[in-house]
């Protein structure tokens, strides 16, 4: 899971557009650590056309990638040790 905060106000409005739902904003998110904890960078979309020409989109704000407790439960669990065969009767053997 991600969790994002963006500045409401860097939003270029023109870009907000209406859907049968509500109204809505293309955001980008990029992989990017900093020295604050975030694992992400959000971006307000542009188009394919206007990144191509070389324009750049706002930066909105940064995220940061959460694990779930019971997850990290999970990856760090010891793993199960593998089930043993039984042990064979040597006694039947000619040597």
């Amino acid at each position: 899971m991600i969790t994002a905060k963006i500045d409401v106000s860097k939003i270029d409005k023109s870009a907000l557009y209406k859907g049968k739902k509500g109204t809505y904003l293309n955001v980008t998110l990029i992989e990017r650590e900093d020295d604050f904890g975030n694992s992400h960078m959000v971006f307000q979309d542009i188009g394919k056309e206007r990144r191509e020409a070389g324009e750049k989109g706002r930066i909105l704000g940064n995220g940061r990638t959460i694990t779930h407790p019971d997850t990290k439960k999970a990856e760090q669990a010891p793993p199960k040790p593998a089930p043993q065969s039984p042990v064979e009767d040597d006694e039947d053997l000619p040597f």
